[in-house]
This record gives structure tokens, C-alpha cells and sequence, in this order.
């Protein structure tokens, strides 16, 4: 079982997780979080998550500040109180409502957060509410300020320090759907006015200058904003202040845009998306302005479809590397199987002199970046693999003649592919790995132990199931993320008879 430090979102404690407040010489890093120290000795039991407004956050940089603690809770709701722990790199967050912090679990419980670049660890805390002392006047003002930019006083300016720039600088890692002008405008101007914004693409990233009437507005969005993801899994938001203070737009258009001067001509910019589903996707990008959903179904087939010129053109070849394999076990089967949730997985060759290494060509670089930010420090085969972009361009297949011992393997024209079918509802259910698999296809006449018993025989521990009304499909719970993996590159494509293939794949949901 994993450690608590590796526990999903969604659960907890069963002992006072305040303990430590009142006792400031216990360890809590140690008794309750034995991950967040790098040591996975401490093995302790969980129990299933009640919901509360307050809640427990882990691995928290040191540098994080109060105001990108409370950034994390902006976007479901109100943010009523902060309790930081800075010895413990931890923090408590109580949230106005129990429903926006049950929104705010289920969203991080898809998406895993970040703060500073690194992942943060989200659950309900067993405490109804935050009762510590009176929070600081310091902690009380970044409150305000992060809660309501609405005619900020000048105190509340003073504690946040506005950036000097009114002018973001926003990089959008895995872009696996298009991003338009109009839905960074939605996204947001919930913050505040949006008065320009440029969009362009540099060093092979789509980037997006955008200018707000106030720095305030843009020190607020970016705490908000930045490390989420416009749609799920994918879209991520990188978000700097720029050196440039004022914008100058010369043209409205597809790329650029003046919003206080309408009557800027179009210039000889060619629009980049349909019309038609440029308008689909701005109407339905409410993913950051709301609860955060997911992609819409009818932008997602669109783009599935292939009448949404997606970033990177298709057969690039986006090439990773992945290092720290278990050389013992590992094959190239295995790593289409698993990379293939991400991606079509086009070639894998297992490195001859150095066979804990591989590298793996997708159909484009779009999909190596998804696979690699999902699939990187996952544990495979018993080790934590390691997943980079790779310099190489594409994988060469071994000369005619040449035995390679079975190292390196062509996908091009496999029927496994997962993403090749123009609106596949793949495109809608890419999630990170999870402990929950979902199952489909599976055959009218297999019972629930048939299923229990064929996942158990993968080495790991069934602990739950639960069909679905049509029986058609299931999902089923192992005991980690690991064992999920593993079941999953075991089972994807297993022959359940009469021809008829069981499909696996990661789920968002808990049983």
C-alpha cells in the first residue's frame, strides 16, 4: 500500500491532524506524511474522506507564499481563513462553503496542482473548520486582496505588492486543443478589464501577451492562473510578468487584438481556426471561469475531427526518453501499451548499450509533451521512471539484416492506437494515472469475479468494483497507482473470447 504521502486525493487522517499546532515539537512530516521527507517507511492506514471546507494541503515549496496557498482555492470560491506551516511545508485552507471545497478536491483530484513548478498534494482535512488563533493582519489582508479585486483599498495594494507591469507574459504547455484569442480573453477577464491581448508563437510554444487597465488585476490572475489547466489535462497555463508595460496593437484580428479601439483595421492576418469552431470553442472554454470542467464534447470531436488545426503538425515526431526502466522487465510492448494512453505511440526502441533507457516517438510533439507530463516520476515495474523530450527527431529502425534482439519496435500501422479515429471520445477521457480503471467492451456473460480475479492476477490488489448499468463497462480500483499501471499495460487488448477486446484506460473517478 502506498504511503500516506502518495495517497490520492480525497483522503485522510484518522488522528488530529492539528496535533502540531498545539504541540509544536511534534513531527508531523514524520507521523502523518512519511512521503514528504523522501521516505516511504512509514506505512499508514487511510480511511475514506469525509467532506469538509477545510483543507489539507502537503509538499509545499518552502519559498510558497500565503497568497499561492490561497490562489489554489480562488477559483472554486471564497477563501475564509490560511493556517501555513512553513516548518512542515504544509498548509490548511478553509474554504467559504463545503460544496466549493468538494469541487475544489474532485477538480485536484483530476488535475493534480502546482505551485512554484511543483506538485502539490490536496484532501479534505477531518476538521469542520479552522479554529486557530486570529489569523495576522498580514494574512487577513492577502486575503482581501486575492479574494476581491473589486476596488482594492490601499492597504490591501500595500500587502500584495502589485507587479509593476500590468502586462502578463502567458506559455501554454501541452496544448493538445487550440487556444483562441477570444477564450483567453473569457478565461481572463474574470479578473479583471482585459485591454489587449497578442498572441504568437515562439521557440515552437504558443505564447499570449495580455494587457489588463490594472496591475493589480494581473498580480491577481497570475496567482490564480498560473499552473492550471484550460482544459482537462491539457492547455497548461505558464504565467510571468512581462518587462513591456504598454501593448501596441496595430491590428484586430485572429492573432492580436485592441479591445479600447474597435475600429483597428483586420490587416493581412488569415484566420488560423473555422469560423464556425473558433466561435464553438470561445463559447464553450468556461473550464477556469466556472468549475473548472472539462473540454466540451462538441469542441473536443471538432478538434477530434480534425477541423481544429491543432499546434504542431502531425508526424513531427515528438521523441522522448525515458531513463531509470526496470531493463529486467521492461519491453517494447509494454511502453506502447502505457505511453499509448497519451498519445499514437509510432516506434520504441529500448537503447542497446544502455537498456534502461528507451526512446519513444509519438505522432507528434503535442502528444510527447501530454505523455511525458503525465508519465514522468511514475513508478513502472517497481522503479520511478524518468520521461524527457528527447534531441533525437524520430527513432530509426534497425538496419535490414541487423538483429537487434527485439529492441526496437514499428507502431506505425498498429490497430491499438487509440487516437487515430476522427472523433473518438478518447480525446475526452485523457487523465493522469490513476489507482481507478475504466474498463469497456467487456463482454455481456463476464461476471464481476471473473473481472476481480483477472486483475488480481496481475500481482496487484483489487479494492473495489463497480459495473456500469449496461454492464458494458466498469471501473475497478487497485490498491496504487503502480498496480493500475501495471494492470493496465497487462490487460489493454486482452481477448475476453468471442472475440471481443477488453479496453483499459485511466479514470478520473473514485469507487
Amino acid at each position: 500500500m502506498d504511503s500516506i504521502g502518495d495517497t490520492a486525493v480525497g483522503m485522510k487522517r484518522g488522528s488530529d491532524e492539528l496535533s502540531m499546532y498545539n504541540n509544536p515539537n511534534s513531527d508531523m512530516s514524520t507521523r502523518r506524511d512519511g512521503a514528504s521527507n523522501g521516505s516511504d517507511s512509514k506505512k499508514l492506514r487511510v480511511e475514506e474522506a469525509l467532506p469538509s471546507r477545510v483543507i489539507h494541503i502537503r509538499r509545499l515549496p518552502t519559498e510558497a507564499m500565503d497568497a499561492e496557498v490561497i490562489a489554489l482555492g480562488l477559483p472554486f470560491g471564497k477563501v475564509t481563513n490560511i493556517l501555513t506551516l512553513k516548518g512542515k511545508n504544509q498548509a490548511f485552507l478553509e474554504m467559504g462553503t463545503e460544496e466549493a471545497a468538494i469541487t475544489m478536491v474532485n477538480y485536484y483530484n483530476t488535475v493534480p496542482p502546482h505551485v512554484r513548478n511543483s506538485p502539490v498534494y490536496v484532501q479534505f482535512s477531518n476538521h469542520k473548520e479552522l479554529k486557530t488563533d486570529t489569523a495576522s493582519q498580514r494574512t487577513q489582508a492577502v486575503l482581501q486582496a486575492v479574494s476581491a479585486v473589486q476596488s482594492p483599498s490601499s492597504e490591501v495594494q500595500e500587502v500584495l505588492s502589485a507587479a509593476s507591469s500590468p502586462v502578463l507574459r502567458i506559455i501554454i504547455d501541452n496544448m493538445f486543443y487550440p487556444v483562441t484569442l477570444d477564450v483567453l480573453q473569457q478565461i481572463f477577464s474574470k479578473f479583471g478589464t482585459v485591454m489587449k491581448i497578442i498572441t504568437f508563437t515562439k521557440n515552437n510554444q504558443f505564447q499570449a501577451l495580455l494587457q489588463y487597465s490594472d496591475p493589480l488585476h494581473a498580480q491577481h490572475a497570475k496567482l490564480a492562473l498560473d499552473g492550471q489547466n484550460i482544459y482537462n489535462s491539457c492547455c497548461t497555463l505558464r504565467i510571468d510578468f512581462s518587462k513591456l508595460v504598454n501593448l501596441n496593437v496595430k491590428y484586430n484580428n485572429d492573432k492580436s487584438r485592441d479591445y479600447t479601439r474597435p475600429e483597428l483595421p483586420a490587416g493581412d492576418g488569415q484566420p488560423t481556426l473555422d469560423p464556425s469552431v473558433a466561435a464553438a470553442l470561445s463559447k464553450d472554454s468556461t473550464s477556469l471561469l466556472g468549475a473548472l470542467n472539462p473540454l466540451s464534447a462538441a469542441a473536443a470531436a471538432a478538434a477530434a475531427a480534425g477541423r481544429v488545426a491543432l499546434a504542431g503538425q502531425a508526424g513531427s515526431g515528438g521523441v522522448l526518453l525515458v531513463s531509470n526502466l526496470n531493463e529486467e522487465m521492461v519491453s517494447p510492448q509494454s511502453l506502447f501499451t502505457l505511453f499509448g494512453v497519451y498519445g499514437d505511440v509510432q516506434r520504441v526502441k529500448i537503447l542497446y548499450n544502455k537498456k534502461d533507457s528507451a526512446l519513444i516517438q509519438m505522432s507528434d510533439s503535442n502528444q510527447a509533451q501530454l505523455a511525458m507530463s503525465h508519465l514522468n516520476g511514475q513508478k513502472m515495474y517497481g522503479k520511478i521512471i524518468r520521461v524527457t523530450l528527447s534531441k533525437h527527431q524520430s527513432v530509426a529502425l534497425p538496419r535490414d539484416g541487423l538483429d537487434d534482439q527485439g529492441l526496437t519496435k514499428d507502431f506505425t500501422n498498429s490497430s491499438l492506437h487509440r487516437f487515430k479515429k476522427p472523433g473518438s471520445k478518447n480525446f475526452q477521457n485523457i487523465f493522469p494515472p490513476s489507482a481507478t480503471l475504466h474498463l469497456s467492451n467487456v463482454p455481456q456473460d463476464v461476471a464481476e469475479e471473473d473481472l476481480r480475479l483477472l486483475f488480481s492476477n496481475t500481482g496487484g490488489t483489487v479494492k473495489a468494483f463497480k459495473f456500469f448499468q449496461d454492464r458494458k463497462m466498469a471501473l475497478i480500483q487497485m490498491a496504487t497507482v503502480e498496480e493500475a499501471i501495471q494492470a493496465l499495460i497487462d490487460l489493454h487488448n486482452y481477448n475476453m473470447g468471442a472475440n471481443q477486446y477488453l479496453r483499459v484506460s485511466f479514470s478520473k473517478s473514485t469507487i
